[in-house]
């Protein structure tokens, strides 16, 4: 077995980089069309301790999480403009937070009628779940660690958001078919979303090459960041199972993340400040992955059908607060992706609904980013005072 710091964290840097290297393979393209990269490098470093190549437990995992996740969390929130998520307008703001509303609501739900079929603590599971489906994997990882979610049952959450989220996909896209009767139906003003379109300046991105002094710079914001975040939490009041001290650390990289998008220091985003912050998280992934179990594998299949579950539900919010703002089909199913999929995928649903409204799609997944670590903390304590009644 391999225990030396080094020799675990090159695997686990190994792993993130020959998957995300073979995405762009064509060969490999199916593979990945049906189980995402991030699948694999939490999948792999699992396969990886539980042969005895790497330990299960290692401090330099925790070491991996307590610095690179508040890190990470900072640069990818740093390209954020808020004035561009201000120009959405009213109907689009509205069906986007609808749709993380939803998820909120539905999570304890469906909790409260599966609880005891259920592990007991499987609420921290669906608090890094709720994350996720409202902002993205960056959300989910921030309210994994941040409640203390059991490795054997965040891989249970991965695998649900693995298949669920795929196959909703694949049902909106489809939907698009019906978009013009669900809009005579529902007296639509199907001219709203190309309008909003068309007011978004989203700017063209510089895609510069990062020297060493910018490199160095992005590393030392996303490090001093993390070190400024956790000493901020160092003293503050903790609760049992609500708040602990790892939470403030998340919460306040998120607020400083966001400030500091206010700030010149947003031009670092030319130079790959966002794709660094990735790069860490996937590696904290991978770290998490290494300690997780298969013990718990068997409650995949009723917990999958739990997700579809709770997308519905979401679902039918959207299209109550659709039909109550006169909102079209391309924003109800605009509004679900962003949340479920995030800025990856809700631009291409969108643009399978209307042609021109990606951008739309890309912002309204930004909000999700933007609010998914709040609104999942939150979700996550309803959760659990549903299993504690």
């Amino acid at each position: 077995m391999l225990d030396n710091p080094l020799a675990i964290i090159t695997i686990l840097i190994s792993v993130e980089a020959v998957v995300l290297t073979a995405t762009s393979l064509p060969g490999m393209r199916g593979l990945f069309s049906f189980l995402p990269p991030l699948f694999w490098i939490y999948f792999l470093p699992m396969l990886a301790s539980s042969s005895g190549l790497i330990p299960n437990q290692h401090p330099v995992y925790e070491f991996l999480t307590s610095t690179f996740l508040p890190a990470g969390l900072i640069l990818i929130l740093l390209p954020v403009d808020l004035r561009n998520i201000a120009r959405l307008g009213k109907q689009s703001l509205v069906m986007m937070l609808s749709g993380s509303l939803g998820i909120v609501v539905a999570a304890p739900t469906v909790l409260f009628f599966f609880r005891y079929y259920l592990p007991q603590d499987i609420w921290k599971g669906f608090g890094a779940l709720s994350g996720s489906w409202i902002g993205g994997s960056s959300n989910m990882l921030a309210i994994k660690e941040a409640v203390g979610t059991p490795e054997d049952i965040f891989f249970l959450m991965i695998i649900m958001d693995t298949v669920v989220v795929y196959t909703w996909m694949a049902f909106l896209i489809a939907l698009s078919r019906w978009q013009e009767k669900f809009d005579r139906w529902n007296s639509s003003r199907v001219d709203l979303m190309d309008m909003v379109a068309r007011q978004i300046s989203l700017g063209q991105k510089q895609n510069l090459s990062p020297d060493v002094a910018h490199s160095s710079a992005i590393w030392a914001l996303g490090m001093a960041g993390a070190w400024i975040c956790s000493s901020l939490a160092q003293g503050l009041p903790e609760i049992r199972n609500v708040i602990a001290s790892f939470t403030w650390t998340i919460i306040f990289a998120t607020v400083l993340g966001i400030l500091l998008s206010e700030t010149g220091m947003r031009k670092l985003e030319s130079y790959g400040a966002s794709r660094t912050g990735y790069s860490m998280l996937f590696l904290v992934l991978a770290s998490i992955g290494a300690r997780g179990n298969l013990s718990r594998i068997s409650q995949a299949p009723l917990l999958v059908l739990i997700g579809f579950i709770w997308v519905l539900l979401h679902f039918g919010i959207l299209l109550l607060t659709a039909r109550l703002i006169k909102a079209p089909l391309c924003l109800v199913a605009t509004a679900s992706q962003a949340n479920l999929g995030g800025p990856a995928s809700a631009p291409v649903v969108a643009e399978a609904y209307r042609p021109g409204t990606a951008p739309v799609g890309v912002l309204m997944a930004v909000l999700g980013l933007l609010i998914g670590t709040i609104l999942g903390l939150f979700c996550t304590q309803i959760c659990r005072l549903v299993c504690v009644f």
